[in-house]
């Protein structure tokens, strides 16, 4: 049997768990998951391997208008999940509007790109509204495949391998067989801290803010790591630091837990807060934290 391999990028509007949905089919948890907007800054792939086929996964940022310079990125990043796709993964959800952002959609369907839709949380519906989003998206996207599925409940995902593996083109592997991500050690340390500021921290403030890893040195039976948080405003580092400290004492211990379940080894974690005065709006910034290339 020829081998096929190829990439399957997932795009579609925020909170429709796209996230979740790469971690169900690639097996781990790359992709950070809150249930809050703009998650999900960068492409972010995975990669599942067999003896006769390479997928390699890429989750994108929720489609939004930009309101900044950051957010101007993170919509090429979602722009170029377009170019350079052998299947498109479209997730939708019971919950959003489907007339949501038409000219992405619209951007989709002229792309010419074979499509699987995907119909998420449906265990937050019932079978009719289910089955009339079923026919919508059938006609939105016709000849592409629908699957309503659960994500949370990982229910209806292993028919979406199965569809995938029809559409993939025969191809050598991209990467190495061993590989599961593109991403290195420090860049997910980066997104287990900014996971937990999401979750720990209200408003403007977790979407001001950007990690930095500025050490991860791994020996034998630990691995040592600095990193800091950069903030917008010089008000926004008490906010991060809380009282007597207390606030990014709760996201290190957080965040220390979870990388060593991620890494499994011990972490020793030093954490800092810096002032970089409207990063999100200048372009060394964005460029130092990576979000030049997409």
């Amino acid at each position: 049997m020829a081998h096929k391999a190829g990439f399957v990028n997932i795009v579609g509007n925020p909170n429709v768990g796209k996230s979740t949905i790469m971690n169900a089919l690639v097996g781990e948890k790359l992709s950070i998951i809150t249930q809050k907007m703009q998650t999900t800054r960068h492409r972010i792939k995975g990669i599942v391997s067999g003896d006769d086929f390479q997928i390699v996964y890429s989750d994108t940022p929720g489609i939004l208008k930009p309101s900044y310079k950051l957010q101007e990125t993170m919509m090429k990043f979602v722009d170029s999940a377009l170019i350079d796709a052998d299947v498109i993964l479209f997730v939708t959800d019971v919950k959003e509007k489907v007339d949501k952002n038409p000219e992405y959609i619209e951007k989709i369907r002229k792309s010419n790109m074979p499509v699987i839709v995907l119909i998420n949380k449906i265990d937050l519906s019932n079978q009719n509204e289910v089955l009339k989003l079923y026919d919508y998206w059938g006609n939105t996207f016709p000849g592409a495949t629908v699957f309503p599925i659960s994500a949370l409940e990982k229910f209806n995902i292993a028919p979406i391998f199965d569809r995938i593996l029809e559409l993939l083109p025969e191809s050598p592997p991209f990467f190495p067989a061993d590989e599961l991500t593109d991403r290195n050690e420090r860049f997910f340390m980066q997104e287990i801290l900014r996971e937990k500021i999401l979750l720990n921290y209200e408003k403007e403030v977790p979407y001001s803010v950007e990690v930095e890893v500025e050490e991860f040195r791994e020996e034998e039976k630990i691995i040592n790591i600095r990193a800091v948080i950069h903030v917008s405003r010089e008000s926004q580092k008490g906010i991060i630091i809380g009282h007597q400290g207390k606030m990014l004492k709760k996201v290190g211990s957080e965040s220390r837990a979870d990388a060593e379940e991620f890494f499994s080894k011990k972490i020793f974690l030093q954490l800092f807060v810096k002032v970089a005065k409207d990063w999100r709006e200048k372009d060394r910034d964005l460029k130092k934290f990576g979000y030049d290339a997409y």
